[in-house]
């Protein structure tokens, strides 16, 4: 027994390791609820109820919860994250080659927060996003045309500019190792390969990343033309999951051990989108839009054939979990294990460059249209 830990941060912890490991929402939201009593309670309170043995008796503290306080309070890691953290250390030990992609990545392209379908704050998302050790994320909210997902109006957009500048200025101001949150968006490409979004306001944003959400059944030879269209808009920087597939996920040891893709139809699945990837990826490396290689479990988009066909091609890629809750943030290695496998240039991913060579890149449009 040591001196007490801090019993909000532990609780925290234990959040992201079940989001992490894709844990029901239920699950995590408990965990992040007792921290957030934690952090509200004034002075000693906290500790003299774990004395009394009422920290039950506060909305939002279950049994489960209380007994990680009251080991935390005792100096102890909680034995319900000390569980999950031998768990995650099994699951780290990656591949040589794996490994050193991972290392290279700086920071994230592809990103959700509360704003949209996301389930926490920016700064929540911003501060997980450090602690892996990324110097910056670019958050990409969804679009106003997928109002499933709760996405931004042009008018929700331009006030989460606002919060991002706040929010940035905060990381500023920290002595510590400097981080910055890229403002950006997911636009929907529409029906007819145009983008979800004014183009003053996308103009404004630091990254976009377009993907399609809608008609995904579409012909190949109406999906071709409408991806072609959407990758040489000047504002499009990533192709987001281009074949919009859900697969049935594999064991993590199975994935990075080269296990094969399926993609079958069924429940909590879905087939890829058709297209000529050949022409869509050729027009990618045309315009310099940056394929990405999403690290989701139920996506891992492209399948490896198709990124075969856009490293031939001479594209760009960005390694992005599309995380919708900070421990997501840590499924990069899904992509990296890929990007690997495909024999991806480590100099071609863009969110292995410094903030500063990403942000020139995207600005860059005249010399990336030609």
């Amino acid at each position: 027994m040591g001196s007490a830990r801090d019993p909000a941060a532990d609780l925290r912890r234990i959040a992201f390791l079940l989001e992490r490991n894709r844990e029901p929402t239920f699950r995590v939201r408990a965990f992040r609820t007792a921290a957030d009593v934690v952090d509200g309670l004034a002075g000693d309170e906290l500790r003299r109820r774990d004395e009394s043995g009422s920290l039950t008796e506060l909305a939002g503290i279950g049994a489960t919860t209380a007994r990680c306080i009251s080991e935390s309070l005792a100096g102890d890691v909680p034995g319900y994250l000390a569980k999950l953290e031998q768990q995650r250390s099994g699951e780290d030990d990656l591949a040589p080659a794996t490994a050193a992609f991972r290392a290279a990545l700086r920071g994230d392209c592809h990103t959700h927060s509360d704003w949209s379908d996301g389930g926490s704050p920016i700064g929540e998302m911003a501060d997980a996003a450090r602690a892996l050790g990324h110097d910056y994320l670019v958050l990409t909210d969804h679009s106003p045309r997928l109002k499933v997902a709760n996405g931004l109006t042009a008018e929700r957009l331009e006030r989460q500019l606002d919060v991002v500048a706040e929010l940035n200025e905060r990381y500023a101001d920290d002595g510590a190792r400097p981080f910055r949150i890229l403002t950006g968006i997911e636009v929907d490409i529409l029906e007819d390969g145009t983008l979800d979004q004014k183009p003053s306001l996308l103009s404004r944003l630091d990254l976009v990343v377009a993907s399609v959400h809608s008609k995904l059944r579409m012909p190949a030879a109406e999906m071709t033309p409408r991806m072609v269209a959407a990758v040489s808009n000047p504002h499009t920087d990533v192709l987001g999951h281009c074949t919009g597939r859900l697969v049935a996920p594999h064991h993590d040891a199975s994935r990075r051990a080269g296990g094969p893709e399926k993609s079958t139809s069924g429940r909590g699945t879905r087939p890829e989108s058709e297209f000529d990837a050949e022409m869509v990826f050729a027009a990618c490396a045309r315009f310099g839009v940056a394929v990405e290689i999403n690290s989701r479990p139920e996506r891992l988009d492209p399948p490896t054939r198709l990124l075969r066909i856009a490293v031939d091609s001479g594209c760009l890629f960005s390694i992005d979990t599309d995380a919708h809750a900070p421990g997501q943030l840590d499924w990069q290695p899904n992509g990296c294990e890929r990007a690997a496998r495909c024999d991806v240039p480590m100099e071609s991913i863009v969110n292995t460059w410094t903030a500063d060579d990403l942000l020139a890149w995207t600005a860059d449009h005249s010399v990336r249209s030609g």
